[in-house]
């Protein structure tokens, strides 16, 4: 018997299997100093000021509330991409590993440009672990609070899993 072409077979059942998780959590960066969270490791020979082109890694903290001494639920790790001369656009790649409660082991990732001078942004959600196989969704981003070495973001996430 021979074959031939392109087969596919989409089962619809599947599809009652997802499920869909709101997460609300607070992103703690701190820009310098002892405890900073985040440091550059790579930046291009540019008169350019600022961050641009250069990589940053982080390792911050999330709490559940946008106070530093809240409860810390997890801790985000991954890396921002300044390219370019708008040093207010950045492309995020971070994994939140979570460590308390129901979520403790899993994780959820995002990829995407974060505009950070707008007030509110979207990062995709793009994958995760755990609790969030086969994750998909989106995050709603706000700074609550921003100074010279330290930012506390919002996020409010959508997670579509099974």
């Amino acid at each position: 018997m021979a074959y031939g072409g392109y087969y596919s077979k989409t089962e619809s059942r599947i599809s009652n299997l997802r499920k869909a998780t709101n997460l609300r959590f607070f992103f703690h960066g701190i820009l310098g100093g002892e405890n900073t969270t985040a440091v550059t490791v790579a930046r291009a020979n540019s008169s350019l000021p600022g961050p641009s082109n250069s990589i940053v890694v982080d390792h911050a903290p999330l709490t559940v509330g946008p106070e530093p001494t809240s409860k810390t639920i997890g801790n985000a790790q991954g890396l921002e991409v300044f390219a370019g001369r708008d040093t207010t656009t950045v492309v995020v790649y971070l994994d939140f590993g979570f460590t308390e409660g129901e979520l403790n082991g899993s994780s959820i990732s995002v990829f995407s440009r974060n505009p950070a001078m707008e007030t509110q942004r979207e990062l995709a959600v793009i994958g995760g672990r755990g609790k969030f196989k086969l994750a998909e969704g989106y995050a709603l981003l706000k700074t609550t609070f921003i100074s010279n070495t330290s930012l506390v973001v919002e996020y409010n996430v959508t997670v579509i899993h099974y």
